[in-house]
């Protein structure tokens, strides 16, 4: 008999009663004794010189405690913000890595780039105080623009980055791409713009900073997707901190969609200075602070062209992309616009041919690194978008150029021309389960009824791909990155049955209190109120390398697999003996330790106390306890996939856009919590959505300043922007490297979803000639767009 909140149950959120009832513990929550509070001040300018700094009249504000600057911290020797992952230019040159101060040091190269700190008693007096140092700048041109900044004549932001280039990479095979381009049916062309997005994650960063003078120890509370991260990169890096004297706790996290995995200036400037003062340290940013500090996503530009045989088969593909990697590294942006968008470029077509060419580039804005799908979204559109371009110009339906195109499941494992071994898909399956959720053959006869009340409607496809769990470690370290991509997980049995797990990945949405102890309950026949789950502490946690890319679950799910594998083989040995019988005889089901062949049994609870009231107890073959550790490094990586379908319709008198009906038919492999999946898939999609219509992060050009640096000027997806979601998914082609046959789903809405959304804004739009918008396709851009046409007519 199946349990009732076991693998496949749609167990309510555990941790929801905390979080509705206003009962959750953020960063900016807690409170220590002696607390004092940091205020930062940035940079107005986004590229000058600092020339002096006068601190005099802040020092003396009330309240004011003590104030730093670069200076101070090169004193100390604190070194810069690491980068981790190195890539290598065509020529098998490194990439340049200039140094990232925490406070900036002779140069300010980005508005919001962090000049100095102030420590008050409280943060109005520490912010006033702020507003009293006095910064003489050299304001030197900005650049904000990655194709800009590569020009000749482009300012400089840093002289260890000549052209302001930190590296040109490719993939693939030039030589076969060439070729199948010169035997070329069609070559459908197109030129894309990813737009720039900044993350607004619910709850701002935050950060505290603690010395412990007596032992030396240091304690960091921190707003982070991994913490473990965190203390490797900022103990071993910048503070020269010994990793045992440095604790980094990250309590509930009110959401990150990958903004908070980077080793952010704040957290060592916090814990660097707490040891200076004597005093633990507050910094909680404001939102605008957030628009200027925390690393954006996307910003590619991008030539893409597509060949095509007479019937319509894919035979090559080249891409050239030029990605804006901001003022300075952040700690995994070098691999978002290389490894996790190149390899992605076969999607799920059999292009037998694919070669891809990445030029990143130093500009005057905020650091970008990865945002909900990094780089899996930039790759998704891209491709999407140019199937359809071929399918209009070819004049096949786009449905059947997909078809015609997709990757069999008989071929799995299926080895792409872009490094990745796709293990399992069935992508026929998914659009076979779309179609007639969006009744796809109904269309015609909605868009003439869209016609007949003056609207335009449009229908766009985005059959998905994407790469999740970043790994194996041997194989990423080979590509350059600076840190292992495992997973760490304890399963520790109290005497009375109860258990409580410690994971190294961290739950910030993802629903880790309720989907990890179904795996423990559904394992040992336990009740699921029995099983705690503790993360986000260094000094709790054994290690781990947290949570992004999808990995919860295939990888931090396959860790806690291996440790409950090890606590039940430890229990088999107890129950053989308290049974008196062979270990080889004893069978687990549902929860119960039974001797084959008879009714002899014992609970997991009554050998847990066994365990540790150990009277009788094989203590010349075991020790006591019931307590497993396990690391779970994945052998590849994991391919969720998709069809997502989009309908919008729009109103071409004021250019606005509705999505009126959205379709995502998904394959996750095994799903543990069906109502979790849904809801990682709804924000995923709503995501997708906001920068398909309305996200849109944008820089003066001339004097590098945030226009978008609000909600007055940053739109974001409300709930009255979207539909009701249709979803569907099937379980047929599960992972087959993890012991779980998981594969993902926190990334999938938002990597088909802009996709979908854009094809069926182009769709709608074609009869006016308009063959491409690029996003968001806002009210103006699209009512522009129409109004140029029929300018044209």
């Amino acid at each position: 008999m199946a349990h009732p909140d076991g693998i496949g149950a749609r167990v309510r959120r555990r941790e929801d009663l905390r979080f509705l009832t206003g009962r959750g513990t953020y960063t900016d929550d807690i409170n220590r004794p002696g607390q004092v509070h940091a205020w930062i001040l940035r940079s107005p300018y986004a590229h000058a010189r600092i020339t002096a700094i006068d601190t005099t009249a802040a020092a003396a504000a009330p309240g004011v405690l003590a104030i730093f600057t670069g200076a101070d911290l090169a004193a100390d020797k604190v070194n810069g913000l690491p980068c981790g992952w190195l890539i290598h230019s065509k020529d098998g040159s490194p990439m340049k890595e200039p140094p990232h101060p925490a406070l900036a040091q002779g140069k300010v190269r980005h508005v919001g780039d962090q000049v100095a700190v102030v420590i008050a008693e409280t943060r109005s007096q520490a912010r006033d105080a702020a507003e009293l140092i006095t910064v003489d700048y050299d304001d030197l041109p900005a650049v904000v623009s990655s194709v800009a900044a590569l020009k000749p004549d482009a300012p400089l932001l840093h002289d260890e980055a000549p052209g302001n280039l930190c590296y040109d990479w490719h993939l693939g095979d030039l030589a076969a791409t060439e070729a199948a381009f010169a035997h070329a049916a069609h070559v459908v062309t197109l030129d894309v713009v990813n737009n720039r997005l900044v993350p607004n994650a619910m709850e701002p960063r935050a950060a505290i900073g603690e010395y412990d003078r007596t032992g030396g120890d240091y304690t960091l509370y921190t707003t982070s997707q991994n913490p473990h991260v965190i203390r490797l990169l900022m103990g071993a890096f910048v503070l020269g901190i010994p990793e045992h004297k440095l604790r980094v706790v990250a309590p509930d996290v009110g959401g990150g969609f990958g903004s908070k995995i980077y080793h952010y200036a704040e957290e060592a400037i916090v814990t660097w200075a707490a040891k200076k003062v004597g005093r633990p340290i507050k910094w909680t940013a404001e939102r605008s602070e957030s628009f200027l500090s925390d690393a954006h996503g996307r910003d590619h530009v991008t030539h893409a062209e597509l060949a095509l045989d007479a019937n319509g088969k894919f035979l090559g593909l080249k891409v050239s992309t030029v990605a804006n990697l901001g003022a300075y590294l952040s700690t995994f942006s070098t691999s978002i616009p290389t490894y996790l968008y190149a390899t992605l470029l076969a999607g799920q077509y059999t292009t037998p041919a694919i070669y891809a060419e990445v030029k990143a580039v130093f500009t005057n804005t905020v650091p970008v690194d990865a945002y909900r799908g990094a780089g899996r979204p930039e790759a998704c559109y891209l491709i999407e978008r140019l199937v359809d371009v071929a399918a209009r110009e070819i004049g096949i339906d786009k449905v059947e150029l997909r078809r015609r195109n997709l990757i069999p499941a008989s071929a799995m494992p299926y080895q792409t021309p872009v490094a990745l071994q796709y293990d399992s898909g069935d992508y026929v399956r998914n659009l076979d389960l779309a179609l007639p959720l969006i009744d796809y053959a109904g269309f015609p006869a909605r868009k003439a009824e869209a016609a007949a009340r003056g609207k335009l409607r449009g229908i766009g496809f985005a059959t998905y791909i994407e790469a999740c769990g970043i790994a194996p470690s041997n194989v990423a370290g080979a590509l350059g990155a600076r840190a292992g991509l495992y997973e760490s997980a304890e399963v520790r049995f109290h005497p009375t049955g109860s258990v409580t797990l410690f994971t190294g990945s961290h739950s910030h949405g993802q629903s880790h209190e309720t989907t990890f102890a179904q795996l423990v309950a559904e394992r040992f026949g336990i009740p699921i109120d029995n099983v705690e789950i503790v993360h986000g502490d260094t000094a709790k946690v054994p290690f781990g390398m947290g949570t992004y890319g999808s990995r919860s679950l295939a990888v931090g799910g396959s860790a806690i697999v291996k440790a409950m594998d090890k606590v039940e083989a430890k229990a088999k040995k107890i129950a053989a003996h308290m049974l008196e019988a062979a270990a080889s005889d004893i069978e687990v089901k549902e929860g119960k330790f039974t001797v084959a062949g008879t009714d002899k049994s014992l609970s997991i609870a009554e050998i847990a106390l066994s365990a540790y009231v150990p009277h009788n107890f094989p203590l010349d073959e075991l020790e006591p306890g019931l307590d497993e550790q396990a690391f779970y490094d994945p052998k590849n990586f994991t391919f969720p996939n998709g069809c997502h379908i989009c309908e919008v319709e729009i109103d071409p008198d004021t250019g606005v856009t509705k999505v009126v009906n959205f379709v995502a038919a998904d394959d996750f492999g095994r799903v543990i919590n069906p109502m979790v999946v849904e809801g990682q898939v709804h924000g995923g999609i709503v995501q997708g959505i906001g920068q398909a219509l309305h996200e849109n992060c944008v820089y003066d050009p001339e004097s590098g300043q945030l226009i978008t640096g609000s909600y007055m000027d940053y739109c974001m997806p409300r709930a009255d922007d979207v539909p009701s979601f249709t979803l569907a998914y099937h379980e047929e082609a599960p992972c087959t490297h993890n012991p779980l046959g998981v594969k993902g789903c926190g990334e999938a809405g938002t990597i088909g979803g802009s996709a979908a959304v854009m094809n069926a804004v182009v769709d709608a739009l074609a009869e006016f000639g308009i063959t491409h918008l690029d996003m968001p396709a806002s009210p103006e851009r699209v009512w522009q767009a129409i109004r140029a046409q029929r300018k044209a007519a």
